[in-house]
């Protein structure tokens, strides 16, 4: 099955999926707007030595239109060092896909919130605050997750169909920390399959 056919069984045609994508972006730059002072003039990269519009074009994720599911979790992930247009804008993005019963391991970004929207399928998400409490939630498709600044978290998908899923980040030079056995309140794999199992 095609990324088309899930976001149809979704019911979810193509434009709408156009709209969450604009919405996550924009949800992105108010999470990065509220951390500096809003200038009323443009922020140009001061990289920029062309006025071709297809440096502010990045055209990555067209592999994903129509491509196979994947057997494992995958990610993409556009920061500056993959589209330089994002210099000094203070916002990135990564593409998620979880085929059935995968998890994206534990990791943090110490300098950016991740705003998690779910575009297709149903995951169970959580993180560990500062006073080691593991914060968990089941989301469904159309849901928004806020990690914040720095947590340890993950994704999983239990179900039995791929999740989709979209990442804006706080930053347009995010970096992802793995923290495998950081936290003794965090999941594995087999833990949590061993739960969903047993009920």
């Amino acid at each position: 099955m095609y990324l088309g056919d899930y976001l149809k069984i979704a019911g979810m045609g193509i434009i709408s999926c156009i709209h969450a994508i604009l919405f996550v972006l924009m949800l992105s730059q108010v999470i990065h707007g509220s951390k500096i002072d809003l200038k009323l003039d443009c922020v140009i990269p001061p990289n920029i030595t062309t006025d071709d519009a297809n440096f502010f074009t990045h055209t990555a994720f067209r592999v994903l239109i129509g491509a196979d599911p994947p057997t494992a979790f995958e990610f993409m992930k556009v920061s500056e060092a993959e589209f330089p247009a994002l210099d000094d804008q203070g916002v990135s993005y990564a593409v998620l896909q979880f085929p059935p019963c995968s998890l994206n391991p534990s990791h943090r970004h110490p300098h950016a919130a991740e705003l998690l929207f779910l575009l297709i399928g149903s995951l169970k998400v959580g993180f560990v605050d500062a006073n080691d409490v593991l914060h968990t939630q089941t989301l469904q498709t159309g849901d928004l997750f806020i990690f914040p600044v720095g947590v340890v978290h993950y994704q999983y998908n239990y179900g039995q169909d791929l999740a989709f899923a979209i990442s804006a980040f706080g930053s347009a030079n995010v970096r992802t920390i793995p923290t495998p056995g950081l936290s003794k309140r965090l999941p594995s794999l087999p833990r949590l399959m061993h739960r969903m199992l047993r009920r």
